[in-house]
């Protein structure tokens, strides 16, 4: 994409990696850099031959969050020219809260590789990845709270209680403090901290170890993963997985896994 600063990398086999790619302002996102990610997310949703999705943050952060300077854009995304108000704001919201929507949306595994600073939309996005890994040097920050926002934006109030539990996501989200990184893996926020030459190529590693399972199995896991977090009952949590393993069972990729294990070798999967 020409103009951007996103960068979507998809040359290697069944995994794309997105990166945000403004490192002079820590890769803080404008109302047009917003659009330019969401774009990047509509496409990835239509590539079929994508599986997983990385997310990275070019330089010494993740991602700061939104960036105070730039402009607010009108629906069509031009420059303002004239006082927002509160329906141009409202706008601007909705705009950033789709990034994260777009996230959960997706039939793919996605792994954030959190290097640095990830704030406010930043640690949104993180939150909103099935699978977060961070450099040593990361850290979590609501941001918003402690320049007179609320703490809650684009899925940090749903998110964070279910991952690090609602005692702790109030004291942070109230309170506006850091979660370094060390606390958020005790937490369970971050699966794993490595350093940070080796963020980027743990991702990939994961991503690849994703892709060894079969289409079916990682797409269903992840719908039944989410699905169930929301799941008002044992029973109710029980009747999805049930369903979605029946199905498992008619597949093909079934049937070559099986075959395989009893040839004692690697299934060769197709998607079918």
């Amino acid at each position: 994409m020409d103009d951007t600063e996103i960068l979507l990398d998809t040359s290697r086999a069944g995994i794309a990696v997105l990166t945000l790619d403004g490192p002079a302002r820590l890769n803080a996102l404008s109302h047009k850099t917003v659009r330019q990610f969401s774009a990047a997310l509509d496409a990835l949703a239509q590539d079929d031959t994508v599986r997983v999705l990385v997310l990275a943050g070019a330089g010494r952060a993740f991602c700061a969050g939104w960036d105070l300077g730039s402009a607010l854009t009108d629906a069509a995304g031009a420059a303002l020219t004239r006082e927002p108000g509160v329906a141009d704001y409202y706008r601007g919201q909705e705009l950033f809260a789709g990034m994260v929507t777009r996230l959960r949306a997706l039939d793919k595994v996605v792994i954030a590789a959190v290097n640095g600073a990830a704030v406010g939309a930043g640690f949104a996005l993180t939150l909103a990845a099935d699978v977060r890994l961070a450099s040593r040097s990361a850290s979590f920050h609501v941001g918003a709270v402690r320049i007179g926002l609320t703490a809650g934006e684009c899925g940090i109030s749903y998110h964070l209680p279910r991952l690090i539990g609602a005692s702790r996501a109030f004291e942070v989200m109230l309170t506006g403090r850091p979660l370094a990184a060390e606390e958020a893996e005790r937490a369970g926020l971050v699966g794993e901290l490595v350093d940070s030459a080796e963020l980027l190529p743990r991702a990939l590693e994961l991503a690849g170890q994703v892709l060894r399972n079969s289409p079916y199995s990682t797409r269903h896991t992840k719908r039944l993963m989410w699905a169930n977090l929301e799941a008002g009952s044992l029973d109710a949590a029980l009747e999805l997985e049930n369903r979605a393993q029946v199905l498992a069972l008619m597949t093909d990729d079934f049937r070559e896994a099986a075959a395989a294990f009893a040839e004692k070798r690697a299934p060769a999967y197709t998607g079918r």
